[in-house]
């Protein structure tokens, strides 16, 4: 029976609060990392963010932490060319990985940067959860099924969050999250659960802190 995937239900008031207490607290920037040699000791849970290139990673970072400028926004796609890791109190890791697909770089510098995000994806063992990142208004593109190919084959679960909501005309919502649904169907290793978003709007924001303070 194939699994409907429906929305995460809003957390207790309990959670959302515990869940705010954790992302308004300790949350840095740690370091930027551009080889595997690079990655900071695996002694803490880490869940990732990954997602194609201006699919809004940066602002969702931000948004979760209430911090503007936590994480480099921009509407250049394939800015962020380094797994950026932050801390989030003294027990978690979020990691910003660099977005995949369409990049305006080099095709050397692209190629670089993206086995780099493989080889994260395929051999992370603190790697909680990867939260894969599908904008609202295109659905899931053939390049995020990729990505999700690789999780599949690593074994890392894998949560969809659905990002720039505000963005997408309520007439259009219940065929694009049909399309997401029916392409999550064919990947084991997807988490059963979608999350809605905006980052602008604030809408899911709440709920999603307290997906990622429930993994530990």
């Amino acid at each position: 029976m194939e699994l409907s995937f429906p929305i995460v239900e809003e957390p207790e008031a309990a959670q959302v609060e515990a869940a705010r207490k954790l992302f308004v607290g300790d949350v840095e920037f740690l370091k930027g990392v551009v080889a595997m040699s690079g990655l900071p000791a695996d002694d803490r849970a880490e869940v990732c963010f990954a997602g194609r290139s201006n699919v809004g990673k940066s602002s969702l970072i931000n948004a979760l932490t209430g911090r503007k400028g936590l994480a480099r926004a921009s509407n250049t796609p394939g800015r962020t060319q380094e797994i950026n890791y932050f801390t989030l109190g003294s027990e978690r890791y979020l990691v910003d990985l660099p977005g995949y697909g369409f990049a305006n770089a080099p095709v050397a510098v692209v190629e670089k940067w993206q086995a780099l995000l493989k080889n994260y994806l395929a051999g992370r063992v603190s790697l909680r959860r990867a939260f894969v990142l599908i904008d609202f208004r295109h659905g899931v593109k053939a390049v995020d099924e990729e990505i999700m190919k690789l999780l599949d084959r690593s074994a890392v679960t894998f949560q969809v969050v659905l990002t720039k909501a505000d963005k997408v005309k309520e007439k259009d919502k219940a065929e694009v999250l049909a399309q997401v649904r029916s392409k999550l169907a064919k990947h084991p290793a997807a988490y059963p659960e979608m999350i809605i978003t905006s980052s602008e709007k604030g809408d899911g924001i709440a709920t999603l802190r307290a997906v990622i303070a429930g993994l530990t």
